[in-house]
């Protein structure tokens, strides 16, 4: 009898036979991890300092001036001349590779912003000044934050939803239907709008919203599949038996419900990247001091003489959305068993 293990082995096979997706997959997982560590790659504060015998870190805690021989007790500029002097002289700094954040303000050109890509600032500056490289890392980072969360938290509300729809049915099934078509119908876009002209919208505010919008993508296709399964002898059989009912839905029917689930993920997650940076683009996203993929498409469009912008913006969203789709088809492949099984 095929173990639940070989089952696995066998799907893993049939992602790996995609190559596209299997590549996707491991492009994506690099671009990832590079975006975790962007403080200490991009960073206008130093990654270690050893000051007089004593050892600061100030990439994870902020530093008063007058820890370091200065007169102020507001944040230490590291980029300061004077400060760079006191530390070099009773100890040393170790930098990252670029001495600036997203929000750093860049000094060292010669020329209006935005500026063109240079040996120092390797796509430019936009046209406040601030170095788009850092916010391609800074913005990559945030955007796949949001969206596993807005994925993770749509997907458990809509297969819990849609779990309830499905195994009940009738008036229950009926009440769910009739209220995601009412709920589905709210103009998401204008109750954003609205919002944010009354509360001033943050990262977990933008998501608490989008969450309230986006659960019902996985609810339809869960209640497809408790509709039917939940009639299947083994289950009038555990229902026979006296099992609870949620020990049925979610221990005997979920999981061949998240066969179809799982195959959507990719897809979700595609959505929810392409949510936040509409947003953004729009002006109703995240504030105003964040770094943003969609407000670097804004800089694009609102400075056609500095191509560099729009092109970095457009390239980076379109290879971000263009490996979820391909690892989400390679996905849809390792649970499809008419695939085969290659070794």
């Amino acid at each position: 009898m095929t173990t639940h293990y070989s089952i696995n082995q066998q799907r893993w096979q049939r992602f790996k036979h995609n190559r596209r997706g299997y590549y996707s997959l491991w492009l994506f997982l690099i671009f990832f991890v590079i975006s975790l560590f962007s403080d200490f790659i991009v960073n206008d504060r130093p990654i270690f300092i050893k000051y007089q015998n004593n050892y600061y870190s100030p990439i994870f805690h902020f530093y008063p001036e007058t820890e370091f021989g200065g007169q102020f007790e507001t944040q230490t500029n590291f980029l300061d001349p004077q400060i760079q002097e006191k530390i070099e002289q009773n100890g040393w700094m170790l930098w990252p590779p670029f001495r600036y954040t997203y929000n750093t303000l860049i000094y060292d050109t010669n020329s209006t912003f935005p500026t063109p890509p240079s040996a120092l600032h390797w796509l430019g500056t936009t046209d406040a000044g601030f170095d788009v490289l850092a916010n391609i890392l800074y913005g990559f980072r945030i955007s796949m934050f949001f969206a596993i969360l807005l994925t993770l938290f749509t997907s458990i509300i809509g297969i819990i939803i849609g779990a309830i729809q499905g195994y009940y049915g009738g008036k229950v099934d009926m009440i769910g239907q009739r209220f995601i078509e009412i709920w589905s119908g709210l103009p998401v876009l204008f109750v954003i709008i609205l919002l944010a002209s009354i509360l001033p919208l943050n990262f977990w505010w933008l998501l608490g919203i989008t969450v309230l919008f986006g659960w019902m993508a996985l609810a339809g296709i869960v209640r497809t599949e408790f509709l039917r399964t939940r009639n299947f002898d083994y289950i009038r059989a555990a229902k026979a038996m006296g099992v609870r009912n949620y020990k049925i839905m979610f221990r005997h029917i979920l999981p061949n419900a998240m066969v179809a689930t799982l195959t959507y993920l990719p897809f979700i997650l595609c959505g929810s990247i392409t949510t936040l940076t509409s947003l953004d683009f729009l002006g109703f996203g995240l504030p105003i001091d964040s770094p943003s993929l969609g407000r670097l498409l804004l800089q694009g469009k609102n400075n056609l003489q500095a191509p560099w912008l729009g092109i970095s913006a457009f390239l980076i969203i379109a290879t971000l959305l263009s490996l979820l789709i391909f690892i989400g088809e390679a996905v849809r492949d390792a649970f499809d068993p008419n695939k085969g099984v290659y070794r």
